[in-house]
């Protein structure tokens, strides 16, 4: 009984050191996202090599259109939220359901392109067994679907 209460009472303290703090080197500088920390845990679309870097969205249409079809991809994830929406950029946090470690996600749409960037990195920890990269796979597979 004793056991099964301290592990009721730590398992709280585990979840909320998991989530971390969110950085502060997130958002859009000099027309670009933040590059990624060079650990097997992000992905970047403004990234070149193979284990980090991955191809941006494309579209047609109106950045408006695109931007909701983009909102509707990330809602699709049950453990997800929208952080900061502005007109070019979202910045949403991917928690999983487990451990609730989050990932933080950024998309920025230039208004010169049809194109949307992204990023998408473990907020702690190195390794994230794929995640992001999958993740953004499936954001790229419903966007394409709406």
């Amino acid at each position: 009984m004793v056991y099964k209460l301290s592990a009721l009472l730590i398992l709280p303290v585990l979840l909320i050191s998991c989530s971390g703090t969110r950085p502060d080197n997130l958002g859009i500088r000099n027309g670009r996202l933040a590059p990624c920390p060079g650990t097997p845990n992000c992905v970047s679309t403004f990234e070149k090599d193979r284990r980090s870097g991955i191809e941006p969205l494309n579209y047609t249409g109106t950045r408006q259109k695109a931007k909701k079809k983009l909102l509707k991809a990330i809602y699709s994830f049950k453990h997800s939220q929208i952080i900061t929406e502005k007109e070019g950029y979202i910045q949403a946090e991917f928690k999983t359901l487990l451990w609730g470690f989050v990932d933080d996600v950024e998309f920025y749409l230039p208004d010169n392109e049809k194109v949307i960037h992204f990023r998408s990195a473990s907020r702690i920890g190195k390794f994230d067994f794929g995640v992001n990269r999958k993740r953004m796979e499936k954001i790229r597979e419903l966007f394409n679907k709406f």
